[in-house]
Parts: C-alpha cells; structure tokens; sequence
C-alpha cells in the first residue's frame, strides 16, 4: 500500500434489506451486503483497500444505521466526493443503499473504535399477523405476549456478564458483554419492539435474547429459568433464537472526539474477562 497521505479514508453509513441477502460478509457464489457495496466502490474507485464494518449482521438481519470505513485513492475521492452518494444509487441495487459517507482521520476504525451498537426487534402478537408492508422485518408471533413480563425479564440480563448461554461461541472470542439496554414497547400500531443496546454482541446474541424473552412473555418460562440460564454461562437447547428477519441494526455510537479513538480501539481489542467475585 503507497503512503497513508495517497488515501482517504471513508466513513460510510449503510441500510439494507436483509431479506434477499446471504448475510454481510463476502462469500464466494453467494449475494451479500458487502459483496454488493465493495462492488459498486470498485467501479467508483480504481482500488479500495481496508474495507471494514462495525458489525456483521447475519442472512435475513436487516440495518438502517450500520457504518463502514474504506480507503480509496485520495485524488479520486476529490474529485467524486460532492457526487459519490449519487452515483452509489445508481449503481447499488434497490435493497442497499450507502446513505452518507464524510472522510475521516485514518484512526477511525468503523468495528474496534465503536462505544455501543443498538438493535431493534419487531413483533405482532396480535390476532390477524403482521402489516403486509412489514412482513419482512417483524415476526408474527402465535399468542399474545405479557409486556411487562418481557421487560421485567429483560430487566435481569442488563450489565456486564458472561452471555456464553446466547451466543454461538467461536474459537478464541470472548463472550463476555455489556448490555446496557434491553427494553420492549408497543408501537402505535400495537406491535412489540425491543430495543437492545451493548458494547458489543457475539453471534446470535440479540435473537437468543429475544427468543429467551419471549418464552416468558408466552407464560412458558419465568424470570427464575432466565437468570439460571444466564448464570450457567453455557449454550443451552432450551433458549430459541429468534428469525432473523425481525431484527434491524439501528445505529452504532463512537466517541465524539477523534483523539479518542485510538484508546477505544486498543480498549475493544483487550479480550475481556469477567473478574472474579470475593
């Protein structure tokens, strides 16, 4: 790679339907969010490099608020920056869409330098199913569910644990977390919305969360089997995980000032552990 100064790098924001989509990553053969977004900057751009998200989202997720960093060739980018937003829808297909993009120092990191990402999960559990104009990002669930009890549950999940029992563990990742935010509310249209906030999410995390959740809103579970669960800091076949096409990416958050960045970066790369209890 030419010198840092040859570079721009490129903070872009992105929304998607996930419906049609094979997840995010790249994948040979297969249709994905960054196969289709790396392609239209490669007719842009003689060469894009450093190409990373803030996070993977799985087949069928959708976002509205997820965000990329890329570098390009900086006389490039001059020359394009006032139309680049233009030319992307254009070129993208309808179900993506890079909906703002700014350059920024080179420490920006769209994944490590993150402070918290924020999902959204959508439910009907009213009596005749879901909005045909939402069906592809709510789930129809088959009874009605109790919202106090959902929130009460989610209640119990909140602040840094071991989510080792929501998550798919992969080899060498940590599965501890911080969940700062774990709410559900009724739209005006009755449908149940779940807002989960945290530093950062392994694999399935949300919609494990969601399908344990939802068991005590149906009066099958209680809060007792929710934080037996979680203390047990294990896979379980007892907790579902919800389809992956009511839940939305909604925003990712960084610190405000760029000098920040570097130790955010350095602080999310530390593999964390949870510190033992006296």
């Amino acid at each position: 790679m030419e010198e840092q100064s040859n570079w721009a790098r490129l903070r872009l924001g992105v929304a998607y339907d996930g419906t049609e989509f094979h997840g995010w990553a790249v994948q040979p053969q297969l249709r994905t969010v960054a196969g289709e977004v790396t392609r239209a900057l490669g007719v842009l751009f003689s060469e894009i490099s450093d190409f990373t998200v803030a996070g993977r989202t799985d087949a069928g997720v959708h976002a509205t608020g997820q965000v990329v960093h890329v570098d390009v060739p900086a006389a490039q980018w001059a020359q394009l920056a006032e139309r680049l937003l233009w030319r992307l829808r254009g070129i993208l297909p309808p179900d993506v869409r890079v909906t703002s993009v700014e350059e920024v120092p080179a420490s920006f990191n769209a994944r490590f330098a993150a402070l918290w990402r924020r999902y959204r999960y959508r439910i009907a559990d009213n009596r005749w199913g879901v909005d045909p104009l939402r069906r592809n990002d709510t789930l129809a669930w088959k009874c009605p569910l109790d919202m106090e009890a959902m929130n009460a549950a989610s209640r119990h999940l909140l602040g840094e644990h071991d989510f080792a029992s929501f998550c798919k563990k992969r080899e060498g990742a940590t599965t501890v977390r911080a969940l700062l935010d774990f709410t559900w509310d009724r739209d005006g249209d009755g449908v149940l919305e779940a807002t989960v906030r945290a530093d950062a999410f392994c694999h399935s995390m949300v919609r494990s969360l969601v399908g344990a959740v939802a068991a005590v809103g149906e009066g099958r579970r209680d809060e007792a089997w929710l934080v037996e669960v979680l203390a047990a800091a294990r896979r379980s076949s007892e907790v579902a995980v919800a389809p992956a096409h009511g839940l939305t990416l909604v925003e990712v958050a960084y610190p405000d000032d760029p000098s920040e960045w570097d130790e955010r970066v350095s602080a999310t790369r530390r593999v964390r552990t949870l510190e033992a209890q006296s």
